[in-house]
């Protein structure tokens, strides 16, 4: 008995399982692990831990705007780790950490998250008018 060959479906079909049959693959670690934190993400939080701690002692720099860039966009020979812009007519005051500067001089999270912090203070100072010491009275200790 002959049986016709169905005609070749012209959409593809939807896939069940991957070809060896083992099934779809799952993320390679659950969310809470450290693991699945990207650089980017986790330099965010040193970030923003520096923003809180100082915050509690300066409430006035919850109208301040932090950010977190790649890198700077300056030609000079000397390259920023931080750079703070006041307020203007249109938009807030900026407080912008480099992530790649910092990273390149710092070996380690715990000495990453210093710099950051020292890199915060000295920036948040200079919007202040202030020295960091005056900001941060452990600038410079730890």
């Amino acid at each position: 008995m002959d049986s016709p060959v169905p005609p070749r479906p012209t959409e593809p079909r939807p896939r069940r399982r991957d070809r060896h049959g083992r099934g779809m693959r799952g993320p390679v670690a659950p969310p809470q692990v450290p693991l699945s934190v990207s650089r980017s993400e986790s330099f965010r939080d040193l970030v923003r831990d520096s923003v809180d701690r100082l915050e509690r002692r300066w409430p006035q720099l919850a109208d301040v705007e932090f950010l977190v860039m790649d890198v700077p966009a300056t030609l000079d020979d000397t390259v920023p780790l931080g750079s703070s812009v006041p307020a203007g007519k249109d938009h807030p005051a900026r407080v912008v950490v480099y992530r790649r500067p910092v990273e390149i001089r710092t070996k380690g999270r715990d000495e990453r998250a210093l710099l950051v912090h020292e890199v915060v203070v000295e920036q948040v100072a200079e919007l202040l008018g202030q020295s960091p010491e005056s900001v941060d009275p452990r600038y410079g200790q730890e």
